[in-house]
């Protein structure tokens, strides 16, 4: 009986004369390779190329970046120049009121009156479409955030608590523009 194991190695045996066969194919692929990579140079130069787009698009991501910092300023700039704007045109009527007051020529007293009063509306409305409220705080606790106190006086009410308000305050969005000028109340 026969060994396939036995069978094969003297195949194997024989090998080393066919060994010699074998090497030069392995080096004719290597060099086949050798020869379908790229030169030095070309790698060079398809990098250079590369390098060169990758320095273009950093310029232009660059200028992009400086023509939106740019609009955002002019932007800014024009918000800080046209914010009065919607206030001034409420404004406009408050001024055409009293300009034709002023050429009316014979007032009486009355009808005087009437037209500042209406007047007086028409500038209360402009500050409420504005968020421009009045501060009166009589009778409040004194906040040196909204109000400045002026002096102290003596009265039946709690210490630091507004007596008399000189004059009104004002804010606009929550934000004091001018403090109440107050009198508060000492200790008793």
């Amino acid at each position: 009986m026969s060994n396939p194991e036995n069978t094969q190695e003297p195949a194997l045996g024989n090998q080393p004369a066919v060994e010699p066969a074998v090497e030069p194919a392995v080096e004719t692929a290597a060099e086949s390779h050798t020869d379908t990579l790229p030169s030095i140079e070309s790698q060079f130069q398809a990098l250079e190329l590369k390098a060169a787009e990758h320095y273009d698009a950093w310029l232009r991501a660059k200028a992009e970046g400086e023509n939106i910092r740019r609009r955002a300023q002019e932007d800014i700039a024009k918000a800080h120049k046209f914010a009065v704007e919607k206030f001034a045109g409420e404004l406009l009527a408050v001024k055409d009121s009293l300009e034709a007051a002023l050429a009316v020529q014979e007032q009486t007293v009355e009808s005087f009156k009437s037209g500042v009063e209406l007047t007086l509306k028409q500038l209360v409305a402009a500050f409420e479409k504005n968020a421009l409220v009045d501060v009166n705080p009589v009778g409040e606790k004194f906040d040196p955030h909204k109000h400045q106190a002026i002096g102290m006086v003596d009265s039946e009410q709690e210490a630091n608590t507004v007596v008399t308000v000189l004059q009104k305050g004002y804010t606009i969005a929550d934000r004091v523009l001018r403090p109440a000028l107050v009198m508060v109340a000492k200790g008793k």
